[in-house]
């Protein structure tokens, strides 16, 4: 039942904070939300910071394993930067970018564990996704792994930043989209193009009907 009841407790605040950023909600919220007593969130979690490291940990750890299915299930470069941008999709469509700004201001523990996932998974991730296309002949054999894997990486944190990005006058997925498109053009070759092409009409087809 504890682990049932932790995991209930972080649902619920990952509902309440994507909705309105992490600063804003209280645990009186979170318990409110769930209909249980603070005192019992307080059994699990010593306070809100440790919710939300809990809460991110968790939240890296199934990025991880959806990255590593899409990658099993690709059969070639371009169709797995294509999952990637629907599993994208999904996940930028929900996040409030003052998520991204409370945690780096506010709760340094998750955001370090957010940077420290960046590094050891993501650019690791796409530096070997990128090798593996050039040797596929999908990917351009003059680019940098190194430099554009981190460009890439970053890219997604500026895109969350209002400061550049006002959620007024910007869609987030928008974006992110934007981005994406940018960064695939680059980097493919010709022969990448046809694909990216081919694979992005049948997604926008699925998508249509």
């Amino acid at each position: 039942m504890s682990n049932g009841q932790i995991d209930r407790i972080i649902l619920g605040a990952e509902e309440l904070f994507l909705q309105a950023g992490i600063r804003s909600v209280t645990m009186d919220d979170i318990a409110r939300h769930l209909g249980m007593s603070k005192k019992t969130i307080y059994h699990f979690f010593n306070d809100k910071n440790d919710l939300v490291t809990v809460l991110v940990r968790k939240k890296l750890q199934e990025d991880e394993c959806q990255i590593v299915d899409i990658i099993n299930k690709s059969s070639n470069v371009i169709e797995e930067m294509i999952n990637m941008m629907k599993a994208s999709e999904e996940i930028f469509g929900r996040i409030n970018p003052i998520v991204i700004h409370d945690m780096q201001k506010y709760h340094p523990e998750s955001w370090a564990e957010f940077q420290k996932f960046k590094a050891d998974v993501l650019v690791k991730t796409l530096e070997e996704l990128l090798l593996k296309g050039i040797d596929q002949g999908l990917i351009r054999a003059d680019i940098d792994v190194k430099v554009l894997a981190k460009m890439r990486v970053n890219q997604v944190e500026m895109g969350f930043n209002t400061a550049i990005f006002p959620v007024a006058q910007f869609n987030p997925w928008k974006v992110q989209y934007q981005m994406l498109e940018h960064f695939n053009y680059g980097i493919c070759t010709l022969k990448g193009h046809e694909l990216l092409d081919k694979y992005k009409s049948e997604h926008i087809e699925k998508k249509a009907s």
